[in-house]
């Protein structure tokens, strides 16, 4: 079971989603002499990876899964 909604993973999703989106336009920036740096983009990714699979499990879509099988003549 899990311990957050559908709603709640599709509204995490989106705020990763929004945050790569912002860290695309510039990861960091300056400004006289102040530097602001945005988030790490690969934990970013690595969180969307994470929510993507939350909300895929959510809502029932099951991963298909492959299993390979090597007959033998004994």
């Amino acid at each position: 079971m899990a311990t957050w909604t559908l709603e709640t993973a599709k509204a995490h999703l989106q705020a990763w989603l929004d945050a790569e989106l912002a860290i695309s336009t510039g990861q960091s920036y300056r400004i006289g002499s102040r530097q602001l740096e945005r988030a790490n983009l690969a934990e970013v990714r690595k969180q969307i990876a994470f929510w993507s699979n939350e909300v895929a499990k959510l809502e029932g879509k099951k991963s298909r899964r492959v299993m390979r099988v090597v007959p033998r003549d004994l």
